[in-house]
């Protein structure tokens, strides 16, 4: 993550928590709640299991603590962990039929979809021309969800996690320059995807 000027690493957060400073871990958490938190939604596209596996990670944070390395990038350590638990997750309900965007969150049927409930985490969705914006939120969720999982996944890493290539090539097991090409294809499908919406990219900068 970016870091302040006067602003303590997330390295050096993790080795203060591993010599026994609580707070350090509370600043962790503070961090990265908000983005595995998305990170796992995109993935698992239920918000209440995103929310449950989000509490996991942290859980397996603390869990494995003592096997960070000090020369390992924090970030890149616990989305590792995020995507391992996704995948566990995943295997779960495989024979299961996950909600699509558009199906109401709501017990009783009623209440925002995924798909709206997702758009509002994304900045185009916060300004004020709402009418676009939320429309356009949507769409960019809807694209990156249509994504091949593979493209999708490099996607999530790079731009959420801020993972480094060379990072994610080591974490799912294929060359760099293949998680490059595989961002690459991902960036065209979403041009071609939001293409429609360009003129009102442009109108809201």
């Amino acid at each position: 993550m970016a870091v302040g000027r006067e602003e303590v690493t997330d390295e050096a957060l993790m080795m203060r928590y591993q010599g026994g400073d609580r707070t350090s871990f509370s600043s962790l958490v503070k961090r990265y709640k908000t983005p595995i938190f998305n990170f796992i939604l995109r993935q698992i596209r239920m918000a209440s299991v995103a929310e449950d596996l989000t509490q996991d990670v942290f859980v397996r944070v603390v869990q494995s603590a003592a096997d960070f390395r000090h020369s390992a990038r924090f970030s890149t350590w616990i989305y590792t962990i995020a995507r391992n638990i996704c995948i566990d997750q995943l295997r779960k309900q495989a024979l299961r039929r996950h909600p699509s965007l558009d199906q109401p969150m709501g017990a009783d049927g009623e209440g925002p979809t995924l798909g709206e409930r997702t758009a509002a985490d994304h900045p185009a969705a916060t300004v004020d021309r709402s009418a676009i914006g939320n429309e356009l939120g949507a769409r960019i969720t809807i694209a990156v969800e249509e994504l091949p999982e593979d493209q999708r996944e490099v996607f999530l890493l790079r731009e959420l996690g801020n993972v480094p290539f060379k990072d994610i090539a080591e974490m799912i097991g294929v060359p760099e320059n293949t998680v490059k090409s595989r961002m690459r294809y991902a960036l065209e499908r979403l041009q071609r995807a939001l293409a429609e919406y360009q003129d009102y990219a442009k109108a809201l900068k």
